[in-house]
């Protein structure tokens, strides 16, 4: 599912932002872009998301912008000043009149003036707390769309329903013509064997043939069980959304039941209206699919 959030928070040191985006994926696939002097809370963060979601390409920025140096903000490396005083004093024995370093040189010379250190406990506090309130907006965010996702599950459940209510009468219709059907054949193969001995079929062969044609009767019409399992797997699958929670794996498990019997009933349709049902249904199930498949 898709989601966003942002949270700002402000400390003596300076900003805390964190974002936080996902797209849809079946899967928890977690990307983060982090500071290179934060990138030690970055476990912190993914314990936060993974604990709230178990779906989705997420996306967490989080950046610091300290605020201007002021007074007591700024130091001097002086391991680094020693090293430098100690590396001029090598240069001027060899170079007797070399120039030694102004002040103005040495304080822009890269690491001698040092920011003071951030609490590490206390910025860690801070961005907990923030990720705590960013990880809520963006949950809840993608709670807004998981309501609009559950509107068109239902929809299509629904228009399930009524294809399995408008083509169920037509089954006693479907038996009834496989009937006259297998009775004539009978009476065309008990026909046969009632002819003589010139008949190419015994009455042992006619029987062994209506038998066959009973068989195969059976078979064709036998779709009210698959009308009755697309029923109950359509109560399961609306009962599993109202529930809530995260259902993204049991609906896929429900959508995959779905389809076996819609192509069940495919396979055994013996009049066109149940072959379009068949294929109306699978339709159906595949876009169910296709969303099912970013849910929680």
């Amino acid at each position: 599912m898709t989601g966003y959030a942002v949270a700002t928070s402000e400390s003596a040191a300076g900003t805390l932002t964190i974002e936080i985006k996902s797209v849809n994926s079946r899967f928890l696939d977690l990307q983060f872009r982090i500071n290179d002097d934060l990138r030690a809370l970055e476990p912190d963060l993914r314990s936060a998301i993974m604990a709230a979601i178990t779906r989705g390409k997420v996306e967490i920025r989080l950046s610091f912008g300290r605020k201007a140096a002021g007074a007591g903000t700024q130091a001097l490396n002086v391991p680094l000043l020693n090293e430098l005083a100690r590396l001029q004093g090598e240069v001027s024995k060899h170079f007797a009149g070399a120039q030694a370093m102004s002040v103005a040189e040495l304080l822009r010379w890269p690491g001698v003036v040092e920011e003071a250190q951030i609490g590490q406990e206390s910025l860690q506090a801070d961005v907990a707390a923030l990720m705590n309130r960013t990880v809520q907006a963006f949950v809840t965010s993608r709670q807004r769309e998981g309501a609009a996702l559950e509107a068109m599950l239902i929809s299509r459940i629904e228009a399930m329903e009524g294809i399995v209510k408008r083509i169920t009468p037509l089954i006693p219709q479907v038996v009834a013509a496989f009937q006259q059907k297998a009775i004539e054949r009978m009476q065309e193969a008990l026909g046969l064997a009632s002819q003589g001995s010139n008949s190419s079929l015994s009455r042992q062969d006619a029987m062994e043939r209506i038998r066959q044609e009973v068989i195969l009767y059976g078979i064709r019409i036998d779709v009210a069980e698959e009308l009755g399992r697309l029923s109950a797997h359509l109560s399961e699958t609306r009962h599993i959304l109202k529930k809530g929670g995260q259902v993204g794996k049991r609906l896929d498990f429900m959508m995959q039941e779905l389809n076996r019997e819609a192509n069940t009933l495919g396979a055994k349709a013996s009049v066109k209206e149940l072959a379009d049902a068949s294929m109306e249904l699978k339709l159906l199930i595949e876009q169910m699919r296709e969303q099912v498949q970013n849910l929680e």
